[in-house]
C-alpha cells in the first residue's frame, strides 16, 4: 500500500499564471485571485500545485524579488482561508526550460546549479514553517534521460540545503523524460520518508494531445474519440509521433485503453514508491481542449477510477487557459461532471 500524501489527494494546476507566460504585476494580480481559489476549494479538492519560474523570485544576480515571494505569499493566505494545501512547483529555473531544448546549460554549468539550490535554501527559510500545509517540487520535467544521474545529484544538493532548515517539509522529484512513469524507477533510494516521487500522465498522448499545434507532426484537425483501442492508438502515434513512444505499451497490447490500461501503467512506479515506503504523486494529467468533451468525460473517468484504486494523489493540468483548462468555454458543458471525477 501506497504512503498516504496527506491533504494531497485531488488538487489542479494553476498553470500560467507564475511560469509560462507574459511576466507581470497585471498579469500576476488579475490571472489568479482569491475568488479563484475560493472556487476551488468548493470543488471539493485539497491542494493547488502552483508552477513559478526562477526570475520572479532573483534576478540575474542573485538579488531577490520581491514580486514573486508577495504571490506566494498571496497564495498561502488564500489557501488557509480556504482550507486548502500548496505545492511549490519550480517549474523552470536559471539555466533550465523544459519545453526549450535549445540550450540547456543548467545540467552542466555548477553556478546556475548552485543559483537552484539557493533559491530552494531561500525557499525553505520562508516558507519551511508550513509544512503541514505546504510541498515544494525541484524541478518540472526534466526531458532528457540521458541526464537522469546529473538531476539525481543535484536534486540530492538541493535536498540536503532544504533539509538544513527544515526536517518536515515533503520534497516532492520527478524524474526524466518529461516525468515519465517509467524513470521514477531511475531516481533511486529517497533521502529520507518526507520525500515523495512524482509523474505526469497524459497518456495516450495522440488523444490527449490531439490537434496540439506545438506537437510536432501532429495535424491540427485530427481527433480521437475515448475509450480508444491500443491497436488505433498505436496506430495514429506512429503516423503522426513516433513509433518509441508505443513502446511504453509493451505487454498491454490488444486491450482498451481504458482503467485498466491505466491501472498496469501506474504498477512499476507504484512498487518503487511501496518499496521505499514513500508518497506517490501525480503532478500533471488532462486531456487539451480540442478533444470532443464527452470523449474527454470518458477519459477522466478511466484515470479517476484508477488513480482511487491504485491510491495515487494527483493534480489536473490545468484550471485556466494554456489549452487545457477546466474553467474556459470549452468545457462549460460537462464542468460539473469532470469536477466530480478530480
Amino acid at each position: 500500500m501506497l504512503r498516504e500524501l496527506k491533504g494531497y489527494k485531488k488538487g489542479v494546476n494553476l498553470g500560467g499564471w507564475l511560469s509560462q507566460c507574459e511576466h507581470s504585476k497585471e498579469h500576476h494580480d488579475t490571472f489568479i485571485t482569491e475568488s479563484d481559489i475560493k472556487r476551488i476549494s468548493e470543488w471539493g479538492l485539497d491542494h493547488v500545485r502552483v508552477p513559478v519560474d526562477y526570475y520572479i523570485f532573483r534576478d540575474e544576480n542573485g538579488k531577490n524579488l520581491d514580486e514573486g515571494f508577495s504571490c506566494i505569499d498571496r497564495c498561502l493566505e488564500w489557501c488557509e482561508k480556504y482550507h486548502l494545501n500548496m505545492i511549490l512547483d519550480l517549474h523552470k529555473t536559471a539555466g533550465y526550460i523544459f519545453d526549450d531544448q535549445s540550450s540547456i546549460p543548467f545540467f552542466s554549468d555548477k553556478s546556475l546549479q548552485d543559483k537552484f539550490v539557493e533559491l530552494w535554501t531561500e525557499f525553505a527559510r520562508r516558507y519551511g514553517k508550513y509544512s503541514e500545509r505546504l510541498c515544494f517540487e525541484l524541478l518540472n520535467e526534466v526531458v532528457d534521460e540521458n541526464l537522469s544521474d546529473a538531476w539525481n545529484e543535484i536534486a540530492a544538493r538541493a535536498v540536503k540545503a532544504i533539509r538544513a532548515v527544515t526536517k518536515d517539509m515533503r520534497i516532492i522529484i520527478g524524474g526524466a523524460k518529461h516525468n515519465s512513469i517509467f524513470c521514477v524507477k531511475n531516481l533511486g533510494k529517497p533521502a529520507d520518508e518526507n520525500i515523495v516521487y512524482t509523474f505526469h500522465c497524459y497518456e495516450p498522448l495522440i488523444f490527449t494531445h490531439q490537434g496540439a499545434y506545438w506537437v510536432e507532426g501532429m495535424p491540427s484537425d485530427f481527433t480521437l474519440d475515448f475509450p480508444v483501442s491500443y491497436d488505433d492508438a498505436k496506430k495514429y502515434t506512429e503516423k503522426y509521433l513516433d513509433a518509441e513512444h508505443c513502446s511504453l505499451y509493451q505487454g498491454m497490447e490488444k486491450a482498451e485503453i481504458d482503467k485498466n490500461f491505466f491501472k498496469k501503467f501506474f504498477e512499476e512506479a507504484v512498487s518503487v514508491a511501496e518499496k521505499y515506503n514513500i508518497s506517490l504523486y501525480c503532478g500533471e494529467y488532462g486531456v487539451i481542449d480540442r478533444a470532443p468533451t464527452e470523449a474527454t468525460v470518458k477519459w477522466y473517468e478511466a484515470i479517476h477510477e484508477a488513480f482511487e484504486e491504485s491510491g495515487i494523489p494527483r493534480a489536473a493540468w490545468t484550471y485556466k487557459s494554456k489549452d487545457f483548462g477546466l474553467v474556459d468555454e470549452h468545457y462549460s458543458a460537462v464542468l460539473e461532471r469532470l469536477i466530480k471525477l478530480l
